[in-house]
C-alpha cells in the first residue's frame, strides 16, 4: 500500500504509525485505495504500478506528535549556533479490511 508518499505493508489487525491525516477525526474510517501489490505465493497480484479496485479500509485510533528531534548548526571558529527542534505530526491508524477488488472474494 501506498499512502502520503511512503509505502507499507499491512495485514488486517496491525497498528502503524503514519503522517498525520488531516481533517480526520477519532473513531473514522480510512479507505486508502493506492495498493500495490495483494497476496502471497503463487497468489500474488501485481499493479502497473497501482491494482484497479483494491483498497485497504483502516480505524483512526488517536492523533498525537512525535518524539522531538533536535537540529544543532554550527559556524566552525565562529561561536556562533542555532539550534532547532522538531515534533512531526503523527496518526495512528489501524487496519480493518484488505480488499482485493473481485466480487468473489
Amino acid at each position: 500500500m501506498r499512502t502520503q508518499g511512503t509505502q507499507v505493508w499491512v495485514e488486517e489487525g496491525k497498528i502503524l504509525q503514519l503522517n498525520r491525516f488531516v481533517g480526520a477525526e477519532i473513531g473514522d474510517s480510512i479507505e486508502l485505495n493506492e495498493v500495490l501489490l495483494l497476496g502471497e505465493g503463487a497468489e500474488t497480484k501485481v499493479g502497473t504500478p497501482l491494482l484497479a479496485g483494491a483498497m485497504v479500509t483502516a480505524k483512526l485510533l488517536s492523533q498525537e506528535r512525535g518524539k522531538k528531534v533536535l537540529v544543532m548548526k554550527r559556524l566552525r571558529r565562529k561561536g556562533a549556533h542555532k539550534k532547532r527542534g522538531h515534533r512531526q505530526a503523527l496518526s495512528t491508524i489501524q487496519i480493518v479490511a484488505v480488499e482485493d477488488g473481485t466480487n468473489g472474494a
